[in-house]
């Protein structure tokens, strides 16, 4: 006989559209109960609070004291810092959306409080659950990677935030590179433009991985369309992966001739979202180390400040 799981409680601080998006599929997990929504508009918490039979606040000290068990904290970035460090000392498990803070002084003291708290610290870096990027994963396991080309380019967004480019996209695609390699970037080449912001809208981010492996993003916010694509070369294959349709193609034998064979890989269907928050509340129930660490937030914000020059 399975003994029943106890129901975890769950608050979602910050409901833009990613808060939004965490409170839809937490409403739908099992044995997890959303009850708090917090967001600085009591209209707005009160809004999609009402939505699943929750409480909405706008006060930061009422929702931290909540009496919660875990909380998406998907509020602006500079605030990341002082609500997880609250909500980890009060004994709250977080999932910090990317990047995990604005600071690496912030990053640090998170980090530093789920661990004097023994609390989880998970960090949103969503396209880690993608069914394309485990495709291709699986697909290079046994390979050596020469070189990783990512582009994620769309048209500019209705609302400035308060970042660029390379925080608001580019930190995906560093997790990526951090991800597919097992190696960290230990070199770094920008190339930053301004067009339409007051912060950078394109970026070409050159790296290299201490293993060797050389990787390449495109980012902006000047293409008309949305285009997210990841191509991955190896000393035997090339594989070339659609983030958006999931579609995984590898190519491979390539002849004198210049000849090749194709094939496409399965990728499973999946919601990258629900898969990250399942591993979140794995990582509760079991104790087992989170997907995503805070060691592994911290570690992809200093790539992407020093690709800003800070």
């Amino acid at each position: 006989m399975t003994l029943a799981q106890p129901v975890l409680k769950v608050g979602v601080a910050g409901v833009g559209v990613m808060g939004r998006n965490h409170a839809r599929v937490l409403a739908e997990l099992r044995d997890v109960e959303l009850t708090h929504i917090l967001d600085a508009d009591p209209v707005v918490a009160e809004g999609v609070a009402g939505l699943y039979t929750a409480a909405g606040v706008a006060s930061v000290e009422t929702f931290v004291e909540a009496g919660l068990d875990a909380v998406v904290v998907a509020t602006p970035n500079r605030t990341h810092g002082d609500l997880a460090v609250a909500l980890l000392e009060r004994g709250v498990h977080v999932l910090v959306e990317k990047p995990i803070a604005a600071t690496l002084e912030d990053a640090r003291r998170i980090i530093g409080a789920a661990k004097a708290n023994d609390r989880v610290l998970m960090v949103g870096q969503v396209e880690r659950f993608n069914p394309a990027i485990e495709t291709v994963r699986r697909a290079i396991a046994e390979e050596k990677v020469i070189s990783i080309q990512i582009t994620r380019v769309g048209p500019f967004p209705p609302r400035m935030g308060e970042v660029g480019v390379v925080i608001d996209l580019a930190v995906h695609d560093i997790d990526i590179i951090r991800h597919l390699t097992g190696s960290e970037i230990v070199e770094v080449q920008p190339q930053l433009a301004r067009t339409r912001a007051e912060r950078e809208d394109t970026a070409l981010l050159q790296f290299r991985t201490e293993s060797g492996v050389i990787a390449h993003i495109t980012t902006n916010w000047v293409t008309p369309y949305k285009t997210r694509t990841l191509q991955v070369a190896t000393e035997g294959k090339f594989v070339v992966a659609d983030l958006i349709t999931r579609q995984v193609t590898e190519y491979f034998g390539q002849q004198a001739d210049g000849s090749y064979q194709t094939r496409a890989l399965n990728s499973w269907p999946a919601e990258p979202l629900r898969k990250e928050l399942e591993a979140f509340v794995h990582a509760i129930r079991t104790g087992e180390t989170p997907a995503v660490t805070g060691e592994d937030g911290l570690k992809n914000l200093e790539v992407a400040l020093r690709c800003l020059g800070e």
